[in-house]
């Protein structure tokens, strides 16, 4: 079966599967402020992602600062659980690629030091605790295995905004 027919089915039934009966709660996660600035083309060379699949972590907390020797500010913020930046295929737009943001948050757990971790083979991100997995590269974070999925309620990835800038890099935000 040629790639792009597999894909499309994939995305066919994993829409099914995320429209069905139940809905996908995407606001478990408490609302906090997100902005990292990658808007000129020296940082997002040095931190951006390129590539289906290339992602980076951004957190900044009291005890942990990641990616290490990025240039935070004063106003530089990573959400509830830190920023998961990653490269996917954007079902909506129909681009080849599309950069997609999330918290790195598990909704299940909904505590801010339970973050997902992203599995290098197949691109899902998965909760070390609950088990939960998510699409966070073809269908924006939605949950397709674990409590997330199963439970009478469904939780997807907290997603954010990545606006392009005119100097060639992204802002993250909310």
């Amino acid at each position: 079966m040629k790639p792009g027919i597999k894909i499309s089915i994939y995305l066919f039934l994993s829409y099914l599967l995320t429209t069905s009966c139940d809905s996908v709660d995407s606001d478990r996660i408490p609302n906090q402020p997100v902005n990292i600035s990658l808007e000129n083309s020296g940082l997002w060379n040095t931190y951006g992602v390129s590539g289906f699949g290339s992602f980076r972590n951004f957190i900044l907390s009291s005890d942990v600062k990641l990616p290490s020797g990025f240039p935070y500010t004063s106003t530089s913020a990573t959400g509830f659980g830190g920023v998961l930046l990653i490269e996917g295929l954007d079902p909506f737009s129909g681009s080849s690629t599309a950069l997609m943001a999330y918290d790195l948050a598990c909704p299940v757990e909904r505590q801010s030091n339970v973050r997902v971790v992203i599995d290098d083979e197949n691109y899902m991100a998965r909760c070390p605790v609950c088990e939960s997995v998510y699409d966070v590269t073809m269908q924006r974070g939605a949950p397709i295995g674990g409590m997330a999925a199963t439970g009478k309620y469904k939780y997807a990835l907290k997603s954010y905004r990545c606006v392009a800038s005119v100097s060639g890099g992204y802002l993250i935000t909310n």
